[in-house]
């Protein structure tokens, strides 16, 4: 509310405990809010999970790297919507009505999506999903930090944040717990709309925002709210809090004038203070983003099974590390980051990653050029037909290794079943040839680069997909 949302310094999340133990109501106010940031990240990390079954089911999501791709960037899409819907609702309607808007259109998506014939009706239920998200992620904190004690308000906000990283991690608990679930990715997927069902009962008993319902000279509710959360002899203060904040606010909207949107936008950007501070900001999301930390969330099973562990379950398991530290991380950040800074943590964080994208480089260039070779004895031995056609047809064929055969179209390559990591066959990239691959080799391009890369892996994630998709990794063979 008034003056925004302070930092958390370091006994403020003591205060907050203390705080929530005397009057539960605002603990209850703030987790049920805070479900927003828990779908978030469900949503999130539940579909790096599902996406490793819905190829087992649809032989074109499974040959379709873009339909893949679809169905996950579907969701953000619906989020970049939705955010923009939300902001617009917070405002018309208020925070509650809001997050109970978003919590339904979670749901219908959820289902759909869970029932869904083909991956059309997914990619459709995943709209829908994604303007839940982007509606829910806009107004959760905010929600949470107008309806919290000024004194605690940096820590309840701080909650939602560490909601998402443990949204996203508790997917991948429940993934690992639905793998041998008849149905599986259909129960992961339905499982998400559980946490909206809860969230929307929730807020049914909750009240709005106090400072929506003063901006829209509804004084009285906003007061019994607040006499809800803070002691008796606080409470006039607060009102006069804010009473004085929202008049400043309203002040600058009217500084800013009227007229539409690009209008308003071209009149704040005129003041220097309120261009450098979107600068900063976009440039810390922007970095935030281009570090991949959405794709190793998005695909982090599948990078696994790429680096080759082949099993889905032992995958799921694996990519529970990465989200485990992305939860971990959040709980660092929050005990530290008023100790030492927003500055001095973002340098730190930022020459961490810097360094392992470089190492991970570094790594992936050696093991290009260390790969295991093609063996013309190994690719003719399985016959004629079995023998990619690239290959076949290569001017420079003696100098292939297993990258310029996954390189190749339709090709898979697989190892020498006497030497794992010896010279091996490059095969065409069939159903025929994999089952009877199956039984004769063993399957070792991933497996050998895992012992590389994996440790660095699981923190690198725009390399790993860069160059994991380009190597066409979806077309390796499992033999």
């Amino acid at each position: 509310m008034e003056g925004g949302v302070p930092k958390a310094d370091r006994t403020e999340f003591t205060e907050c405990w203390r705080t929530s133990l005397k009057t539960p109501y605002i603990m209850r106010l703030a987790l049920s809010a805070g479900i927003g940031g828990l779908l978030f990240g469900y949503d999130t990390g539940v579909i790096s999970g599902a996406l490793l079954y819905i190829r087992d089911d649809f032989e074109a999501v499974d040959r379709k790297t873009w339909l893949q791709e679809t169905i996950v960037s579907m969701a953000v899409a619906g989020a970049i919507f939705g955010a923009a819907v939300g902001g617009w609702m917070n405002d018309r309607f208020g925070r509650k009505i809001s997050i109970l808007v978003a919590d339904f259109v979670f749901f219908v998506g959820a289902i759909v999506m869970a029932v869904a014939p083909s991956p059309a009706v997914i990619i459709v239920g995943r709209v829908f999903v994604g303007l839940g998200v982007g509606m829910a992620s806009m107004t959760s904190p905010l929600y949470i930090s107008e309806a919290s004690p000024a004194r605690i308000r940096g820590a309840l906000v701080s909650t939602n944040g560490l909601l998402i990283t443990g949204g996203q991690f508790l997917s991948y608990l429940i993934n690992l717990a639905f793998t041998k679930a008849p149905g599986t990715w259909r129960w992961m997927l339905g499982v998400a709309g559980l946490p909206a069902v809860v969230q929307f009962v929730l807020m049914l008993s909750l009240p709005e925002s106090p400072r929506w319902l003063y901006r829209k000279n509804r004084v009285d509710e906003a007061r019994a709210i607040l006499e809800k959360i803070y002691p008796a002899d606080e409470v006039e203060d607060e009102i006069k809090a804010l009473q004085e904040s929202v008049e400043n606010e309203m002040a600058e909207e009217g500084a800013i004038g009227d007229g539409n949107f690009a209008t308003k936008l071209k009149k704040a950007l005129s003041n220097k203070i309120v261009r450098r501070g979107l600068y900063a900001g976009i440039t810390v999301q922007v970095a935030q983003q281009f570090v991949g930390i959405n794709t190793v969330m998005y695909y982090s099973p599948t990078i696994v099974q790429f680096a080759g562990f082949a099993s889905n379950k032992t995958a799921l398991a694996l990519s529970l590390i990465t989200s485990g530290l992305n939860a971990v991380g959040s709980i660092v950040s929050m005990a530290f980051v008023d100790r030492y800074g927003r500055r001095r943590l973002m340098i730190v964080s930022m020459f961490g990653i810097i360094t392992c994208l470089v190492v991970l480089s570094i790594v992936f260039f050696q093991a290009s050029i260390h790969a295991p070779s093609i063996s013309g004895f190994e690719t003719t031995h399985f016959g004629g037909n079995s023998t990619c056609a690239a290959y076949t047809t290569a001017p420079d064929a003696k100098s292939w290794n297993c990258m310029s055969c996954l390189k190749a179209d339709d090709c898979g390559f697989c190892s020498n079943a006497a030497q794992e990591y010896g010279p091996g066959a490059c095969l065409v990239a069939t159903d025929e040839t994999k089952k009877c691959m199956r039984c004769r080799t063993s399957y070792v391009v991933h497996q050998w680069l895992s012992k590389q890369i994996w440790i660095l892996s699981s923190h690198t994630p725009w390399i790993i997909y860069h160059l994991l998709f380009t190597w066409n990794g979806n077309r390796t063979m499992d033999c």
